[in-house]
């Protein structure tokens, strides 16, 4: 029997489910720790290149694609590229998004600890930056507390994804997209209202032409492919689920906007904040667990504003866990007539699973240590190979499938379908063409030539 396959209810539900699973931990707890290591406002000029000048036609592309042939990402390119191996691009999305969703749900684990902690007063108004650091290590490194938060948050991602497009995704989408928004807002009115905020705003805001490099375009570029879901088949899926009257380039457009706001405002709401208390902004990855517990027990109405902000971390992180699992369950669902039950249920435990060197990485097992190649840890060495290198070749292959090989004219004509009107779609096709898979094929060859990880 064939399944009468799911739709976004409208216009705005999936603008909310696309801008949720491209607003995530890659706005709010990756983007400040990349612009504080990369020398602040430089980093910010080029990543808003980058989200303009390449995410946003690929955007543009994947949309398309999804809702022209009603497929999840292995699907779509069999669909119009029958009897090639273009196949192979849905298939590296859909095993992306598997891999990211793994240890990704690891770091959302962690917010949800944070918010407990915070709400229960575990960060006193004596704690000290050591103090705060030493509460991290012991919390990644207690493996029945990680492995607990993994698996909370791996079912709570089931809950929302088992509903289904409409009753599921979109439901929830609007309901805790707008309260991301709202909680986010609140946070930074209080910290750039904090004593001493002004130099934190000029680091941010102020950029100094001189310190761009190559590596700025290299990082950038990846925090832009990361932060906007892109490369990995979700933008695909999502887009394979919207209606054909819907203006696509108007929904690429407010996801954009949407991404970028989101990134920007978490800058604003930081760098303040870590100026005001003299800290230096150069903290990477840590950034988020041990420093800014240290900033919530110095202000007033810190233990509000702490719990607020890793409830918003939370509520940021499940936004985007929802599209990486259905990635994976819409292939499941359409290629194998998998109920999504069973794909639910068959895919989160998988990801559970896989997670498990992740969350036990940091210091929760001593025996991973000792694997060759994992010095890094599981997590980082997931977060590079997934999070950056498969989503920028992804992209990269989808730019040359839209120009060359599924034409610029259908992509066209689909995104122009019902009389929408397609502005600028000149500007895009040059994009798509020549700018954005030279630039991204640039950087990749850089990078790989200097060693430089991002």
């Amino acid at each position: 029997m064939l399944r009468r396959r799911g739709k976004w209810g409208s216009q705005l539900g999936f603008i909310l489910a696309a801008a949720g699973s491209a607003v995530g931990l890659g706005n709010i707890w990756r983007f400040p720790y990349m612009t504080g290591e990369n020398g602040g406002a430089p980093f910010v000029f080029i990543y808003i290149l980058c989200v303009i000048i390449i995410g946003l036609p690929i955007l543009l592309a994947e949309l398309a694609i999804g809702r022209h042939t009603e497929k999840n990402p292995v699907g779509a390119f069999k669909n119009l590229a029958p009897r090639s191996g273009w196949f192979l691009v849905g298939l590296l999305g859909v095993a992306t998004g598997i891999g990211i969703l793994s240890y990704y749900a690891v770091i959302a684990g962690w917010t949800v600890g944070y918010f407990f902690k915070t709400v229960t007063g575990a960060f006193s108004t004596q704690l000290t930056a050591e103090d705060s650091k030493i509460i991290f290590e012991t919390f990644v490194s207690n493996p029945g507390l990680v492995m607990l938060c993994l698996f909370v948050f791996i079912v709570m991602t089931a809950y929302v994804v088992r509903g289904g497009v409409s009753k599921g995704i979109e439901r929830w989408s609007k309901i805790l997209m707008p309260t991301l928004f709202i909680m986010l807002v609140l946070l930074t009115i209080r910290s750039v209202t904090l004593p001493g905020a002004v130099d934190g705003l000029r680091f941010y805001l102020q950029p100094d032409f001189s310190e761009i490099t190559l590596t700025t375009f290299a990082k950038a570029l990846g925090q832009a492919m990361f932060s906007m879901s892109l490369g990995m088949g979700a933008m695909i899926t999502y887009g394979s689920y919207i209606g054909k009257k819907e203006s696509l380039p108007s929904s690429a457009a407010w996801v954009c906007f949407s991404d970028l706001s989101v990134a920007l405002i978490s800058g604003l709401m930081i760098f303040p904040a870590l100026f005001a208390m003299n800290i230096s902004p150069e903290e990477g990855p840590g950034l988020v667990f041990v420093v800014l517990p240290t900033i919530f027990a110095r202000i007033p109405g810190g233990l509000f504003f702490g719990t607020g902000f890793f409830l918003l971390l939370s509520v940021a992180a499940l936004t985007s866990t929802i599209s990486l699992l259905e990635v994976v369950v819409a292939f499941l669902v359409d290629q194998y007539r998998w109920s999504r039950t069973k794909a639910v249920v068959s895919m989160s435990a998988l990801a559970f699973f896989v997670g498990i060197p992740s969350a036990l990485s940091l210091g929760a097992s001593t025996w991973l240590s000792n694997i060759p190649f994992v010095n890094r840890g599981f997590l980082d060495l997931f977060n590079i190979i997934l999070g950056n290198y498969s989503l920028i070749i992804g992209s990269f292959l989808i730019a040359l499938f839209v120009s060359y090989k599924w034409g610029i004219r259908a992509v066209v004509a689909e995104v122009r379908r019902e009389n929408n009107i397609f502005y600028f779609r000149r500007t895009w096709a040059f994009l798509i063409r020549y700018i954005t898979p030279i630039a991204i094929l640039a950087i990749f060859v850089y990078i790989m030539i200097t060693g430089n990880y991002f």
